[in-house]
């Protein structure tokens, strides 16, 4: 199958302003596309592009003062199948994990291990190991958090959604992947698209959405405990330690996002 992937933002700017941009596609799925995933900016401002510590693709610009929008659209083939499970995954002994999975058994900006272990212990501790562990978690967190835009906000900490059990996607995630963390899996933050394929209407508003990644006997694994069910067709864009890693746009002035529009579309066949 073809998904149709894209978004539009427009800011306001009172001066010349600096930013930084996540918006490309994953390098892992740049094989997939039909065509460029192209950033597109107007009024046209010079760019340079670079990747970050975790290999997401990044773009700078300085945004002229006044209005300037930023666009792409593009097409990705997709297998349509839905989200792997591999209920037999095991969780390896800390000692045994890849030097480069430890980073994420550490807290970080959203996800506070240090504050959050003790309760991950107590929730958890007796549920199975590997797989089992993670999907506990993301059965206990689904649960948990009672889902609704209006209760975004962007300074919202794991910590603080286990307390007032409210939030937005990200906010599942980072409870996940700090209780997983807590119970020395590790775990990583992703953000992307995924639309409303194989889901039945009502469908909520489209907007960019955050998944996580556990390391499981020698793999990384997709989970989400905002949907907790297999889902079709996610085109990741970054991954990271916490959506401050990932983050669509960094500005660095003052600034008003004044139209914001993502789409996540099934190709029909004509």
């Amino acid at each position: 199958m073809q998904i149709r992937v894209g978004f539009e933002m427009i800011y306001d700017c009172p001066q010349p302003t600096p930013m930084i941009f996540n918006l490309n596609v994953h390098f892992t799925r740049v094989s997939d596309l039909v065509g460029r995933d192209d950033v597109v900016f107007d009024p046209p401002v010079p760019m340079a592009g670079y990747r970050d510590s975790f290999g997401n693709w990044c773009t700078r610009v300085v945004a002229p003062k006044g209005r300037m929008s930023i666009s792409a659209d593009a097409i990705v083939n997709d297998t349509g199948a839905p989200d792997v499970i591999v209920p037999e995954a095991q969780q390896i002994p800390v000692h045994n994990l890849p030097e480069e999975t430890l980073l994420f058994l550490l807290g970080s900006r959203y996800c506070e291990t240090d504050r959050l272990s003790e309760t991950a212990w107590k929730l958890f501790g007796q549920a199975p190991t590997g797989w089992g562990r993670v999907q506990a978690i993301c059965d206990y967190v689904h649960r948990h958090i009672v889902f609704g835009y209006e209760h975004a906000r962007m300074t919202r900490t794991a910590l603080e959604a286990f307390h007032d059990r409210t939030g937005v996607c990200r906010d599942y995630t980072h409870l996940a992947v700090a209780f997983c963390r807590c119970m020395n899996i590790p775990a990583r933050y992703c953000t992307g698209y995924l639309g409303d394929i194989g889901v039945p209407p009502p469908h909520g508003t489209p907007d960019f959405a955050a998944w996580f990644e556990v390391f499981l006997s020698g793999h990384w694994h997709t989970f989400d405990a905002r949907n907790n069910i297999p889902r079709i067709g996610r085109v990741l864009i970054a991954r990271g330690r916490d959506a401050s890693d990932v983050a669509i746009s960094s500005t660095f002035g003052p600034n008003t996002l004044t139209s914001f529009r993502v789409r996540t579309d099934e190709v029909r066949a004509a």
